[in-house]
């Protein structure tokens, strides 16, 4: 599967950049204190301390997200927003790593796993990475680093979409002429192509049944996630 250069979308002026320029571009657009299309009066709102989150998939730099969370959020609102926009399928448990200690959606003492209910300003700080999985069977695993602290006016238990990746386009790995809109799980799993456009999806080998939709996430193709 061969993907073009990727680039991103400022959710807040709508200008389009590439990963690296995304970061820089942020600086600027957040200290204009530019707001989202959404947001018609952002004065009904004062601004709050916001963790400055950058978000990418561990092994598909495709995929990547800038988010702000309020500093008072509990670590859940993180775990919901990212089932939400990328991940969440069939209702597995997730995780996150902050400083070798576990966070859990559903924690085991056995395994001195902590809950989800904690602020992040208990455990976060400006320059920290950690890490979040979903699914402990087939795993989609992040990476997360706290960019800054900054001063939005957003609610207080709502995470912020920034910034996030275009969709990555792919070309068919049977044809290789036309764009892929499906993935054939038992291929991808062997590491053997799978990338289909629907014709050659119609006629796979593997049979439709074991395609899912080609979407923007690095839970493409895994489990039974369709977006």
């Amino acid at each position: 599967m061969s993907r073009r250069v990727l680039l991103g979308t400022c959710g807040l002026c709508g200008n389009i950049f590439n990963r690296a320029s995304m970061t820089r571009h942020l600086n600027t657009c957040i200290s204009a204190g530019r707001q989202p299309p959404a947001v018609s009066s952002p004065g009904k709102r004062l601004p709050i301390p916001v963790f400055h989150l950058f978000v990418e998939a561990r092994y598909d730099k495709a995929y990547w997200m800038h988010l702000a969370v309020p500093m008072e959020a509990h670590l859940g609102i993180v775990d919901a927003f990212l089932r939400q926009i990328w991940l969440e399928c069939c209702g597995h448990l997730s995780a996150f790593t902050i400083q070798g200690r576990r966070y859990a959606s559903a924690p085991m003492a056995d395994f001195q796993e902590s809950g989800m209910g904690v602020r992040l300003s208990r455990l976060l700080q400006p320059g920290m990475v950690f890490s979040y999985e979903y699914d402990y069977g087939s795993t989609t695993a992040l990476s997360l680093k706290v960019l800054a602290v900054r001063a939005r006016a957003t609610d207080r238990g709502a995470v912020e979409l920034l910034a996030r990746n275009d969709a990555p386009m792919a070309a068919c790995d049977q044809c290789g002429s036309q764009p892929a809109t499906m993935v054939c799980t038992e291929c991808a799993s062997e590491d053997q192509g799978g990338w289909l456009c629907e014709p050659c999806a119609d006629g796979h080998d593997c049979g439709t049944e074991m395609c899912l939709p080609v979407v923007n996430s690095p839970r493409v193709g895994v489990c039974g996630y369709t977006g």
